[in-house]
């Protein structure tokens, strides 16, 4: 009869060994990084336009019949951008990865992690309402002091109360940029609940806010001239855009 060995009680490795579960730890990126996403961007564009452009085509097709209500379109729609806007990251990590991508992979996030992705959305929806609202009142506030006194004051305070209204914005609209930029590319990817993924990507945006600040006003720049044609350029804005942001996020979360 065989002795027994010591060793026979020892559990040992479970193969295969499970990867370690992706906390969103960011790093900190060069300034200059933002010119070679919007690179990478472009070269994802031109490897696929027939799928980017159709893909472009059918989302602004479905961004305007959400939006019809008036009210509740608005809502209906910034609930639901994070959700597309994870179907636009797909089709970028399809071509990433050297894979077809698919027009159907638009609607990839009403398949996966849905719920998160729609939270992201609320956070995202509270913060520009929120934000609007205090704008208007701030706005009204002031236009209603201006027509107290003479006609030249009136305009210089009115003027003034835009001013400071929008730097106001701005300032307020800074952290739920922050905070869901990179969130639907964490939720959907990696599984993170929506809290964790804007914790994550508020961080990101921290560590990282002179490149993203450029970033930022590239794209913005860009978009005002693509809404020039009767917004004809957001059908090439919109594809550039999404790709450059899948490379920042490749770039700035290692292991992603």
């Amino acid at each position: 009869m065989r002795e027994q060995d010591p060793r026979d009680g020892e559990s040992g490795p479970s193969f295969p060994v499970p990867p370690t579960p992706f906390k969103g730890v960011s790093q900190s990126v060069d300034a200059g990084a933002c010119f070679e996403w919007l690179t990478q961007g472009w070269t994802m564009f031109i490897a696929h336009p027939g799928i980017w452009l159709g893909s472009s085509v059918l989302l602004l097709v479905c961004i305007t019949a959400i939006s019809l209500p008036p009210l509740f379109g608005q809502i209906a729609l910034h609930l639901l951008l994070p959700v597309f806007g994870a179907g636009m990251l797909q089709i970028s990590r399809s071509i990433a990865e050297g894979k077809e991508p698919q027009i159907a992979e638009l609607f990839a996030g009403f398949r996966h992690q849905a719920g998160q992705l729609v939270m992201v959305g609320v956070f995202f929806a509270c913060g520009v309402f929120g934000i609007a609202l205090l704008a208007m009142l701030l706005a009204s506030s002031g236009l209603i002091g201006g027509g107290m006194v003479g006609s030249v004051a009136g305009l210089s305070i009115a003027l003034g109360s835009m001013l400071l209204t929008g730097l106001l914005v701005i300032i307020l609209s800074t952290p739920v940029i922050m905070a869901t930029w990179f969130a639907p590319a964490l939720v959907y990817f990696h599984g993170m609940t929506a809290t964790d993924a804007m914790k994550a990507s508020f961080a990101a945006g921290a560590k990282n806010w002179l490149v993203m600040i450029i970033f930022g006003i590239l794209l913005s720049i860009a978009a005002f001239f693509a809404l020039l044609p009767v917004g004809i350029g957001m059908l090439l804005l919109l594809p550039i855009a999404s790709a450059a942001v899948y490379a920042s996020y490749r770039d700035i979360f290692p292991g992603a």
